[in-house]
């Protein structure tokens, strides 16, 4: 289900220059603005909480999400490359597969790690709040690159689409709208994180069981689909 090459390729295509520049700004921003808070506020577990919860995990690894996501195939359909891969020996669920454990990599590396890191610089992982924004945003990485790989495989404007999706439905409809907080990869991390640290901190829309579903679902489901889809692209391809 994995295959060497195929995962080669992605990632040099993925961190090519100009998406490597947004994957190292995101994260660097997010130091910058901890150990400046930590300087001159010291450590606050109200600060860290806000900073984690508005700034990394709603909208650094959404948009993380969106680059690697879309990234790891977007290109070779535009260009067309698409077609010499799959007219290569190899399943498409392994190239889908293959690909989408490479989005996660790439995710969980510039959106979990940093996370991590900024957690205890802002207050040395008190009430937990490191460790549980850290594993929300392990497991949003997950879903967000299974649901980026997907809008990248049907559409030739997937940045555009998960853009809105991540600023404008997440970013303004989740917080705004209380039906719309129940359909966002950010509620169900927001739960796991909500388990993980101290009592009263950290809030979701949604319980941990549910979450749990939902983000397996739509990781499961998204991943499946995508690689449907490569048939399609396949036949077109050939035509």
């Amino acid at each position: 289900m994995y295959n060497p090459t195929v995962a080669r390729l992605t990632y040099r295509a993925v961190l090519g220059r100009r998406r490597a520049a947004i994957l190292f700004a995101l994260p660097g921003l997010l130091l910058i603005i901890a150990i400046a808070i930590r300087f001159f506020n010291g450590a606050d577990d109200g600060t860290a909480n806000e900073l984690l919860s508005g700034f990394a995990l709603a909208t650094m690894v959404p948009l993380i999400g969106v680059i690697a996501g879309t990234g790891t195939i977007g290109p070779e359909i535009d260009d067309g490359s698409i077609v010499y891969l799959l007219a290569k020996p190899v399943k498409r669920p392994t190239i889908i597969f293959t690909k989408l454990i490479v989005a996660i990599a790439v995710t969980i590396a510039f959106s979990a790690v940093p996370t991590l890191i900024a957690g205890f610089i802002l207050n040395n992982n008190g009430q937990q709040i490191a460790i549980a924004y850290t594993v929300a945003a392990l497991f949003a990485s997950i879903a967000y690159s299974a649901l980026f790989l997907l809008i990248g495989t049907v559409s030739r404007n997937a940045v555009v689409i998960g853009l809105i999706y991540a600023l404008v439905w997440e970013g303004l409809f989740g917080r705004l709208v209380e039906g719309a907080r129940a359909l966002s990869v950010q509620q169900w991390s927001l739960a796991l994180a909500e388990r993980i640290a101290a009592d009263g901190l950290i809030g979701s829309a949604v319980g941990l069981p549910v979450a749990v579903v939902l983000l397996t679902v739509v990781t499961v489901a998204a991943t499946w689909y995508a690689g449907q889809r490569l048939k399609v692209l396949k036949l077109a391809g050939e035509e």
